[in-house]
């Protein structure tokens, strides 16, 4: 036997096998997805769900909302907006995007071609950091399926120009050429080649091929955990009704520590050498000056192409704990002050402010994280903006939020926009 002949039966069985695959992935393949599958997706905050874009595409026409932050949207106690929305059987269902490490740039991927009518953004001040996104934590939630998107949908504008430099600052673009270097020609404002729009069209096919089969087999099934919270709370919704719930569950977790939090979180995650390191250890920290300002922009101008309606929510820092590390009052304010300029001054004034609520009892679940009377407080402003019929918003956007001089602005304006002026507004 010749050796060509033995080569290939070795290696011809492999090849045919890949040249079918790539073939099969090729097709643009329609997929279904049970209302089960959906609601796992919806509250698995697996990245998986948050690299993909079929799910959230086919969940938001069905009445799923994005609720778009971080690490907070993991806290599932009585009164998280899941177990609430799931336990009153409300007219929309929270789509939970973030974890651990998303900020403003890797939601910003990861709104391309998912329009939605409306979302919520719990918006971070501790993302506003000198650094900005850190590269390894977005490393865990690129795609470049949403890579693929933005490239072939990039226009010669300042954002776009922006994102891609941005982009090209983070180690996991590199791992495919073609995107690296498409990115490279969008950032110095050159369009992409046919050649290189060619060959992302069709490697956009596969990822949407592999996303449409592959995603939905990889869920976190949360549906006991939100029933049994549920199961805490009163039948009939009321405020009242939801306080005396929220504060018996939280009393009852909060026991032996000084900062009132949860028991379990401070008995694994703060030890005594750990404590005697973190006091006053946040004195210099400052969130005023931060490259996260200029990404969170990108977050606003796709919002505002897409004509999304969207209320932001800030958050506190637990007080107690505030006060033992020195982090500076005076600093969060003027990070909010700015963060709330930027947004009010191109039409986006759906801003609830918490962030001076951090002394409040039971608000905080751990040091930064909002726990059960936060959440029902969150709520307050949720299920009015979820019945408010939607009307289609008009901003404003600048590209001055894309400047470094922006970005290092320290003194700004007070702002006028209250919590009650955002609640009336919401109940009109």
């Amino acid at each position: 036997m010749k050796n060509k002949t033995k080569l290939w039966l070795i290696f011809g069985p492999v090849i045919c096998a890949v040249l079918l695959l790539m073939g099969i992935l090729s097709l643009p393949w329609e997929r279904t997805f049970s209302k089960g599958s959906l609601f796992q997706a919806a509250a698995s905050q697996t990245t998986t769900v948050f690299k993909g874009k079929a799910m959230r595409q086919k969940a938001y026409k069905q009445g799923y909302v994005p609720f778009y932050g971080s690490s907070e949207l993991s806290r599932f106690d009585n009164m998280h907006p899941t177990v609430l929305a799931t336990k009153y059987k409300r007219s929309y269902m929270p789509f939970l995007l973030g974890g651990a490490g998303s900020q403003s740039l890797a939601q910003y991927l990861g709104m391309q071609e998912a329009p939605s009518k409306k979302a919520v953004v719990i918006i971070s001040p501790q993302w506003f950091t000198p650094q900005g996104q850190n590269p390894d934590a977005f490393g865990l939630y690129y795609s470049p399926l949403h890579a693929s998107d933005f490239i072939l949908n990039a226009k010669d504008t300042e954002a776009d120009r922006y994102a891609a430099r941005r982009l090209l600052q983070m180690p996991s673009v590199k791992s495919e050429h073609v995107i690296h270097h498409a990115l490279l020609e969008i950032a110095a404002g050159v369009g992409i080649s046919k050649k290189e729009r060619y060959y992302l069209r069709w490697r956009r096919q596969t990822y949407s091929t592999e996303d449409k089969f592959f995603t939905s087999l990889q869920l976190r099934d949360r549906l006991p955990k939100i029933e049994q919270q549920g199961a805490k709370l009163p039948d009939t919704y009321s405020y009242e009704g939801l306080k005396k719930a929220s504060e018996k569950e939280a009393k009852k977790n909060t026991k032996g520590n000084p900062f009132g939090i949860r028991t379990g979180f401070y008995k694994k995650r703060l030890n005594a050498k750990l404590l005697k390191k973190l006091k006053g250890s946040q004195k210099k920290f400052n969130y005023v000056e931060s490259p996260e300002y200029s990404d969170f922009e990108l977050l606003l101008s796709q919002f505002a192409k897409d004509k999304t309606q969207v209320l932001f929510i800030i958050p506190p820092v637990n007080a107690k704990w505030q006060k033992y590390t020195g982090l500076s009052q005076k600093m969060y304010d003027t990070a909010t002050t700015k963060i709330k300029h930027q947004l009010i001054s191109q039409g986006f004034d759906n801003i609830y402010d918490l962030s001076k609520d951090g002394k409040k009892k039971y608000f905080m679940e751990d040091t930064i994280h909002l726990g059960w009377n936060g959440w029902l407080a969150v709520d307050q402003a949720v299920k009015p903006f979820m019945e408010q019929k939607y009307t289609e918003p008009e901003y404003a956007i600048n590209d001055y939020y894309l400047t470094q001089a922006w970005r290092e602005k320290k003194k700004l304006p007070t702002v006028a926009l209250t919590n009650k002026d955002v609640l009336a507004k919401l109940k009109k």
